[in-house]
């Protein structure tokens, strides 16, 4: 009988009952996926821990569910995928969630050692499976001997503890997976890497900075999120205005009087960046997403950049740095706050006159847009709202203020993928049983991931998704009429939502109004809830049509 034959015949502790043993013991909650054939002994190993598993229709929505999951808990969002197809479907999370910095495990299997890239054409058979993901990721990494395992493990658990949040793939033969694992001894937690300090000599570089600065800016991106606090302090310490990036908002809370909750690339936040004559920027890559009108030429800000960054690769892109601070954002910002003495400056009134003249500079839809987004914020308490790439989150983008850090994310950005919004919402619904939880999508990028409806019902979430009904998609179709192009693929069919809501098992709301958007907000749902809005209606009965 072959070796492999006889692990299988009367395995003790077979490997995938030991990486889920790892995981369990390194405090992950859930797990996402869809078994197949490839990864069936990894649920033979689930079955025996505390670990939840979540059934998503799509690897795609098993990787957005993990996104969103993974924001709002701090936590990875662990994914279980099969060889080949699952691993290619999942890619385009994978990708969202490396530009945006979410950590994120994928383990997924691949052919049997001394079949990968033969060529033979076996069940799923990639040339070079593991390259698909290596670009996507922080690394990715073939376990080749079960001795591999927890090392990778804990490398991959120390990216997330103390590097750059990014996703990490590993990839297990699965002749492997039944390989007994006795002698590697009991799963363990790793010991992980504390989160990096500043150097105390790059601390007082910039003090001396802040202390002569007369305008100074802070801009703070999604690096910055769990330092809000310490933001916060040092902001009024220096009397600066906070601009949030998009990933950023909610550091600084909606009425704050130093808070500026607009795109970094709007001519208020340029204005803003430009008239000041100190510039710190915590957590934020400072990239062209949100910073393109301002990263080169003679608009490009002239003052001194402090550059906080956890990445030293990132902290000499886009503006370079005066001073250069390699340093977790909430350590960094404390020792800064340390060393200066709080001054009156005029930042208050600085945030005021950005943010007066934005929502001056804003067309009247988009002001009725972005109020949708706001009645939700202010009816709501805690509410988590996570966003496709749609109208209303656009607007948002421009000009949405986030009730506290982490409640408002959306696929808008970095990536910019499509179908996200329902299952980054279920994922964020995980997270935090006890908020409520809306996903903002349009009706044209719910399409992209429908039969996540069905997941949302099975686990029994009293979810609320907000459809943006423009029959089609608006966004681009809009965009076309501005370049002069003629609107051409835009304009597709529409389903009945309210027919599919109840299919799987949701209420259902159509709403023309405002006012009625406000009175289907008031009472928590019993079972997942979808509100259609249609759009033209909507806008039109703003303006008392």
């Amino acid at each position: 009988m072959p070796l492999t034959d006889c692990w299988r015949a009367n395995p003790m502790r077979p490997l995938a009952t030991f990486l889920c043993e790892l995981l369990e013991a390194n405090d992950v909650e859930f797990v996402f996926g869809i078994p197949g054939v490839h990864t069936v002994e990894l649920y033979r190993g689930l079955g025996g821990t505390r670990l939840r598993h979540v059934t998503p229709r799509h690897e795609q929505g098993a990787g957005f569910m993990a996104d969103g999951y993974a924001r709002v808990s701090g936590r990875p969002g662990v994914c279980f995928v099969i060889t080949g197809p699952g691993l290619g479907n999942i890619a385009t999370a994978v990708g969202q969630a490396y530009a945006d910095s979410v950590p994120m495990l994928v383990i997924s299997t691949v052919n049997a050692v001394g079949e990968i890239g033969s060529g033979r054409g076996h069940l799923h058979e990639l040339p070079h499976q593991r390259q698909l993901l290596a670009q996507l990721t922080a690394f990715s990494r073939t376990i080749l001997a079960p001795t591999d395992l927890r090392p990778a493990l804990a490398e991959a658990f120390s990216v997330f503890a103390a590097g750059r949040p990014r996703p990490v793939h590993i990839e297990i033969p699965i002749d492997l997976l039944t390989v007994d694992t006795e002698d590697l001894g009991p799963a363990r937690r790793f010991v992980l890497p504390g989160q990096p300090a500043p150097s105390p000599d790059a601390i007082m570089r910039a003090a001396a900075l802040c202390r002569s600065a007369v305008k100074p800016l802070i801009i703070t991106g999604g690096g910055a999120t769990r330092a809000a606090a310490s933001v916060q302090r040092l902001a009024e310490a220096l009397d600066a205005p906070v601009l949030m990036t998009a990933n950023g908002r909610g550091i600084m809370p909606p009425h704050h009087p130093l808070g500026v909750s607009l795109a970094a690339g709007s001519v208020g936040a340029v204005s803003l960046m430009t008239s000041s004559d100190l510039i710190l920027a915590l957590g934020t890559e400072l990239g062209p997403t949100d910073f393109e009108a301002v990263l080169d030429g003679p608009g490009a800000p002239s003052a001194p950049v402090i550059r906080v960054d956890i990445d030293p690769l990132q902290i000499q892109r886009g503006l370079a740095p005066a001073v250069a601070i390699l340093a977790d954002a909430g350590l960094a910002t404390d020792a800064l706050a340390a060393q200066i003495a709080r001054g009156a400056r005029d930042g208050a009134k600085r945030a005021a006159e950005t943010r007066d003249n934005a929502m001056a500079g804003n067309d009247a839809r988009q002001v009725r847009t972005l109020g949708m987004m706001e009645a939700v914020r202010d009816i709501v308490p805690h509410a988590l709202l996570v966003g496709d790439s749609t109208q209303p989150v656009y607007a948002g983008l421009q000009g949405f203020a986030a009730a506290s850090p982490n409640s408002f994310f959306s696929s808008a950005t970095g990536f910019g993928t499509l179908g996200y919004g329902l299952p980054a919402a279920i994922g964020a619904a995980l997270a935090a049983p006890a908020r409520r939880v809306f996903g903002i999508v349009g009706d044209g990028g719910l399409q992209f991931s429908l039969g996540e409806l069905g997941s949302a019902t099975e686990l029994g979430m009293p979810l609320t998704l907000i459809v943006w009904n423009n029959r089609g998609y608006g966004e681009i179709k809009s965009f076309m009429q501005r370049a002069n192009i003629e609107p051409l693929g835009v304009d597709i069919l529409t389903p009945q939502f309210s027919a599919l809501a109840h299919a799987y098992g949701w209420s259902y709301r159509l709403v023309r109004s405002p006012q009625a958007f406000a009175d289907a907000l008031e009472q928590p749902p019993a079972v997942p809830l979808m509100i259609e809005i249609e759009q033209d209606a909507f806008l039109s009965s703003v303006d008392g049509a």
